[in-house]
């Protein structure tokens, strides 16, 4: 015989079961809140502590949650990284070849600062050296300061002229034999060289100090004329150093006078060029007032 199609809840003992369980969990949780508002009423500290206790057990659900979500946004983050691997790389790609560009823009630069440099010797019609010789020793302390040159009458060099290296001026030629020659440095008490201050054009006198250091004295006395770091250069007052050779870098300030040092080295230089005596141009003498 076939079951009826319309059949009562009550028949079916698994609904039965499952609304007495229901039954069963309401009544339970009814009974466990009005507990808990019962236990925070009249003893807040025992809820505290139950509070405290299913924070730190809920911590350990929430930790796991915060390391999935950390370990998916890592994830993006690398695949992030590698799609913009290759826009970063053209970026790289093109900010080399700029840097390639202005290398080159710089060599050519240099190039033409040499080629002016050039002209300007041609134009200014500086001494050509006489020779290139080696020093074979020099005096390291002491007021008197010299200098050995491996050149003498031999070579055609003769007393007064200048000495230098690539980075400045040496000294001169105080006296000499016939294969050898004694120099006379700037940092000798008895050196006076004319020189001229490059960043304002002013005027001085640099003398030796006998202690490896040269002091530069203004001949226009009056204002601040010297600055730590000024560049002095010869000034061809004299007619024995040929202007704008590099004599000496300011050091220290001290009123109207300023401390210097020699930006040539004759302990350091290998060999040295002998130059005449400088002789200017009658283009380069100032106009004589007419009567």
């Amino acid at each position: 015989m076939a079951a009826p199609r319309h059949r009562r809840r009550g028949f079916s003992r698994r609904v039965q079961y499952g609304l007495f369980a229901g039954y069963v969990i309401a009544i339970v949780g009814v009974m466990l809140a009005i507990g808990l508002l019962m236990l925070s009423r009249f003893d807040p500290r025992a809820f505290n502590t139950l509070r405290g206790v299913v924070v730190d057990a809920g911590a350990v659900f929430t930790g796991l949650g915060r390391a999935g979500i950390r370990s998916g946004n890592e994830a993006g983050e690398v695949f992030d990284a590698y799609v913009a691997a290759g826009s970063q790389n053209a970026a790289l790609k093109m900010e080399l070849a700029k840097q390639r560009r202005a290398v080159i823009g710089a060599k050519i630069v240099a190039a033409e600062n040499a080629r002016l440099k050039r002209l300007v010797r041609l134009s200014e019609h500086l001494p050509r050296p006489i020779l290139s010789a080696r020093l074979i020793g020099s005096t390291p302390t002491g007021q008197r300061r010299f200098a050995i040159l491996s050149a003498g009458t031999a070579e055609g060099v003769r007393p007064s002229m200048a000495v230098r290296s690539p980075e400045g001026l040496i000294g001169r030629v105080f006296e000499n034999g016939i294969f050898a020659s004694r120099v006379l440095l700037l940092t000798d008490g008895e050196t006076a060289v004319p020189v001229k201050v490059v960043r304002n054009g002013l005027a001085a006198l640099a003398t030796g100090q006998g202690d490896g250091t040269m002091e530069i004295r203004a001949l226009i006395a009056g204002g601040r004329a010297f600055r730590r770091g000024d560049l002095a250069v010869t000034s061809g007052t004299g007619g024995v150093y040929a202007p704008n050779i590099p004599v000496a870098v300011v050091t220290e300030v001290r009123g109207d006078r300023a401390v210097a040092r020699p930006l040539a080295d004759p302990s350091r230089a290998d060999f040295a060029a002998v130059y005449p005596i400088f002789q200017a141009a009658i283009t380069d003498l100032p106009a004589q007032p007419k009567p």
